[in-house]
């Protein structure tokens, strides 16, 4: 029998979350690699999933507290965009997906498990990455470490400008 090892969803099942805002600037005083964190831009930044629904499930962020994407001005819309395309860039060249889902979810109703400042997924896809253990087992096997992902995606960002 194999087993499943995913040892980083132990505080979400444990329902144990952070006290601070995941996507604001300060952190509690974590570093960038703690927190996931691949790029700081000026209104920007992308990170790595926590909990993710695949290896390399990343999110973009502005760094303004935002919960509503009228609050957010011309610049940071572009920033963000820019952000997801260069994220696609990158886990294309280092991970070989087959495709991608992309979206933002506006409020709980929605899905939104951090509904009070908003931010956008993207979720590299590979042919068959969702087998007979989601279906009927409501579970999500991730092959690689969350770390091991982080140290394989972090030179790529570094080498992207800053918006």
């Amino acid at each position: 029998m194999e087993n499943l090892w995913a040892p980083w969803r132990i505080e979400y099942i444990l329902g144990k979350r952070e006290a601070y805002c995941i996507f604001c600037p300060e952190g509690d005083g974590l570093s960038d690699e703690e927190r996931l964190i691949l790029h700081r831009g000026r209104l920007t930044m992308v990170m790595m999933n926590k909990y993710p629904y695949n290896n390399g499930h990343l999110l973009v962020a502005p760094w303004r507290h935002l919960a509503n994407l009228n609050e957010l001005d011309e610049d940071e819309m572009t920033a963000i965009m820019r952000w997801v395309k260069i994220c696609t860039i990158i886990l294309k060249r280092v991970m070989h997906p087959n495709g991608f889902n992309i979206g933002l979810n506006l409020g709980a109703a929605a899905g939104a498990g951090v509904e009070d400042h908003l931010h956008f997924h993207v979720v590299p896809r590979w042919q068959g990455d969702t087998n007979f253990l989601t279906v009927f087992g409501d579970v999500r096997s991730i092959p690689e470490h969350l770390k091991q992902t982080y140290t394989k995606l972090r030179p790529h960002f570094s080498k992207e400008r800053d918006s």
